[in-house]
């Protein structure tokens, strides 16, 4: 195996490990040696690092045979389904998110679910896992497979684990809002989204336009509209 390769397979391994590690074994301990804030300084300067490892060891290996050939419509067309899914499902969850931190949860067993949660209640995080999924699909090759199923893999075990958390610090709050929401994304739910829909497309446009000037393949409808960039 490739050198690059086993560094890679090792830099997600600490990526995946050291979230759930500093998320819940270690993080009361932390967070009382470092204080609230200095514990958050922490988990995102090891996030950070073991996530440019994965970026630098990703860059160092080999693009090896895909297992299937992605580049042909078909996968590309889901793939670009999905990313669009993805981006606008994540867009929605950055406005009145009960997961992130310093969210209010006062009221939250009478909060009606809106917009991208009523899709699911971890809409950022399918949006990570429908990305790597995405990619997975376009390069099945060995390092897209362990780069974006570490990313994909971490996004939906740790959305399970977050629940358990929250379950245990906010109790029957929480236990509330899983009864109204759920884990796994309802697509009957995905018009509930609306006016997003519009601004996740445009920016959806943007992000795959610049693929290609940026030495990447092209992506999204940009294959098939075939620019120029030499």
């Amino acid at each position: 195996m490739d050198a690059a390769l086993v560094s890679l397979i090792a830099a997600s391994i600490a990526f995946f490990g050291s979230h759930f590690v500093l998320s819940h074994p270690l993080r009361p301990a932390l967070v009382k040696a470092l204080g609230e804030n200095g514990f958050l300084g922490f988990y995102s300067l090891v996030a950070f690092a073991t996530l440019g490892w994965m970026i630098w060891a990703f860059r160092q290996s080999p693009y090896e045979p895909m297992a299937w050939n992605g580049t042909k419509d078909v996968p590309w067309a889901i793939a670009s389904a999905l990313t669009l899914v993805g981006l606008t499902l994540f867009l929605g969850s950055l406005k009145g998110n009960p997961a992130l931190p310093d969210q209010k949860v006062a009221g939250l067993a009478d909060k009606v679910p809106t917009g991208a949660f009523r899709v699911t209640r971890h809409p950022m995080m399918w949006g990570f896992a429908l990305w790597a999924l995405a990619h997975i699909l376009v390069s099945p090759t060995p390092r897209s497979v362990v780069l974006a199923g570490a990313i994909g893999l971490l996004a939906l075990v740790g959305a399970h684990l977050q629940d358990r958390k929250k379950e245990a610090l906010l109790g029957e709050n929480w236990r509330a809002w899983e009864a109204k929401t759920s884990y796994w994304p309802r697509l009957s739910q995905l018009g509930a989204m609306g006016w997003l829909w519009l601004a996740s497309l445009l920016f959806w446009l943007a992000i795959t336009w610049v693929h290609a000037p940026l030495g990447y393949t092209s992506a999204g409808v940009w294959k098939w509209i075939g620019i120029n960039w030499a």
